[in-house]
């Protein structure tokens, strides 16, 4: 005799054993993917220039001192004619001529040739010392979104007290929840690895604007392009403060109750490491008044 009822059990026993294996195949999957690289920023931004990738920044520094540094001469060649000039004419146009002006011009030219030929040097230095405080900052974090262990078995235990109905609601829900947490990891990559890749176009012209420091007129370029250079750096800084933040909110979410809620939690507390990372670089630039 067949017992219908031990049967219809068995299956949606089946069913949700089925159900729940597909919604932790989607979502855990998807979590480690966004944990790995929210852990792995820290790492990514604390690198100089020269340490994220060689072989680009020796392709930068190669093209700078061939294209860019002979430009640069030709500024500076303008600029400190025209300083001589000023610094001779504006005494009352030559009246009360005095000596002494000829050797604080070669003083400021000798200056402004100097940070040409170290400009490399001088971007370095800026990131050395912007590396020393994200380095030192980010044991605040210990790159921590961990905890994804502990939160995957109360996750699947809690599945296991639903019913095949509810089970099947959470998987179309997992597909959306995966589709949605795949797109921000690749958005955190790109805001990453973009803020280098605008540190190398930095870097790239570099002799530019540091060429303009001869000049009394034109050396607010120079001091905005190290400003602009500070800021990229302490960018950083402010990246690994979002992270940290997003690690606590991650650790504070429980997947013992409202599983599809919390879901949504994570989801959402993603979507706001992805928003106040987009602002970490207009607010380094407002902080040190970089335009």
């Amino acid at each position: 005799v067949f017992d219908l009822g031990s049967i219809l059990d068995a299956i949606a026993d089946w069913l949700k054993e089925l159900l729940i294996s597909g919604i932790m195949g989607n979502l855990t999957g998807v979590f480690d993917s966004v944990n790995s690289r929210v852990g792995e920023i820290a790492t990514d931004v604390g690198m100089t220039p020269a340490s994220f990738s060689p072989g680009i920044f020796s392709m930068i520094r190669s093209v700078s001192e061939t294209v860019i540094i002979p430009i640069a001469g030709l500024i500076l060649t303008f600029i400190a004619c025209y300083e001589l000039i000023q610094l001779i004419i504006e005494h009352n146009n030559l009246a009360n001529y005095e000596t002494w002006i000829i050797f604080k011009w070669i003083f400021k030219t000798f200056v402004a040739v100097t940070l040409i030929s170290n400009c490399f040097n001088i971007v370095m230095a800026v990131f050395d010392v912007c590396q020393s405080v994200i380095s030192q900052s980010g044991g605040i974090i210990g790159a921590s979104t961990s905890g994804s262990d502990e939160a995957s078995a109360a996750m699947e235990a809690t599945l296991s007290t639903y019913g095949v109905g509810t089970l099947l609601g959470i998987y179309l829900m997992s597909f959306v929840i995966q589709l949605t947490l795949w797109i921000l990891s690749i958005v955190i990559f790109v805001i990453v690895y973009g803020r280098m890749i605008e540190i190398y176009l930095m870097t790239s012209l570099a002799p530019i604007p540091l060429s303009t420091f001869g000049s009394r007129e034109q050396s607010q370029t120079g001091q905005n392009y190290l400003r602009s250079l500070f800021a990229l750096g302490f960018q950083g800084f402010l990246i690994i403060i979002c992270v940290g933040i997003y690690a606590v909110l991650i650790q504070s979410i429980s997947f013992t109750s409202d599983i599809v809620g919390s879901l949504w939690g994570v989801v959402g507390y993603t979507v706001l490491l992805v928003f106040t990372l987009f602002k970490t670089g207009g607010l380094a630039r407002s902080v040190l008044n970089a335009h």
